[in-house]
């Protein structure tokens, strides 16, 4: 009886949990619901302000505003926007040298009022840098001294207490990715350019990765078109790559044979001093050095093979890519 009771209890406080959490949930909804009504000119000069920035998006911002801040930093220098964070108490023993002209400056504080951020104004002012200020209303210290004034609108906080910044702060993030977001389209930032700050990750390896940093390049196995099959299955066995290329005088890739062609062979009881033009298989698979090596993939996946022929422009050879290469270095 006493088990059952237990866990009676253990149930009951799940679903409280669930209550909560949606109601959590619910309530940064209508802030970020309350936040795209604020949205105006304002935002479209703050946009403008930081695509013609000659220097940096400086972000600054005091505790919960202060982490916010930095993952703002954070989205706007992998976008293509040079940012970093700035903290306000820092700054004003020593770290406000990190702020010169041409930057812009962003400051968070919901209630525009944070005394850390107050503190830099002044000095702010007299460098001559554009402020943005992010708040929750214009009138706080900190909106009425910025050129930009973007604000959240006065939502409610999920924390029960109304205390913990919560709907608050999730708006602020939603507004720095929409800035970064906006930029993006403005500067006609393309995937290449994201890949190019995070060569270290996944998305990294997929964008930036060629099938030439990948192909076999060096002892290949190739035939002349006029070799025989017995000559062809010697290459075919040195270069370990269940296939040989087949070439012209002028070293152009005119075929390619391998394992099945050579079952097919063997089924047809060919000679071993079959010309091997006669049995190789023509217009072979290929693609060229300097593809993805994540769309050299999807190409060898939807034809089903194993290996592809990489192709220069004048045709000829330049390596061999397997299947192998392309899923041990992680591109898919």
């Amino acid at each position: 009886m006493a088990k059952g009771r237990f866990r009676g209890v253990i149930l009951e406080t799940f679903v409280d949990y669930l209550t909560h959490a949606k109601e959590a949930i619910k309530t940064e909804q209508k802030a970020l619901e309350l936040l795209i009504a604020q949205l105006d000119q304002r935002f479209v000069t703050a946009c403008q302000l930081i695509e013609n920035c000659q220097g940096r998006v400086v972000v600054t911002g005091m505790g919960k505003s202060g982490l916010i801040g930095r993952k703002i930093a954070a989205t706007f220098a992998s976008t293509g926007t040079p940012a970093f964070f700035m903290h306000p108490g820092e700054a004003g023993h020593g770290d406000l040298g990190m702020l010169v002209k041409g930057d812009v400056l962003l400051g968070i504080s919901n209630s525009g009022e944070s005394d850390e951020i107050r503190m830099l104004l002044p000095v702010v002012k007299q460098l001559g840098i554009p402020l943005i200020s992010i708040s929750r209303d214009g009138r706080g210290m900190l909106p009425k001294s910025a050129d930009v004034a973007l604000t959240l609108g006065a939502s409610e906080e999920a924390c029960p207490l109304g205390l913990a910044p919560t709907s608050s702060t999730t708006a602020t993030l939603a507004l720095g990715d929409a800035l970064a977001v906006a930029l993006v389209h403005s500067k006609h930032f393309t995937s290449e350019d994201f890949a190019l700050s995070h060569p270290a990750g996944a998305l990294g390896r997929k964008l930036l990765t060629q099938v030439k940093d990948l192909m076999h390049m060096d002892n290949l196995p190739v035939v002349n078109e006029h070799a025989t099959l017995n000559e062809a299955l010697f290459s075919m066995t040195g270069g370990r790559l269940g296939m040989t290329v087949v070439t012209n005088q002028h070293q152009q890739v005119v075929g390619v044979f391998t394992d099945g062609d050579l079952r097919r062979s063997l089924a047809r009881q060919q000679a071993l001093n079959t010309p091997i033009y006669e049995v190789m298989s023509t217009n072979p698979k290929t693609v060229q050095p300097h593809m993805r090596a994540s769309d050299a993939l999807t190409f060898m996946n939807a034809q089903k093979i194993n290996q592809v022929l990489i192709i220069n422009d004048d045709q000829s050879l330049a390596g061999i890519l397997t299947l192998h290469e392309l899923l041990h270095a992680g591109v898919s």
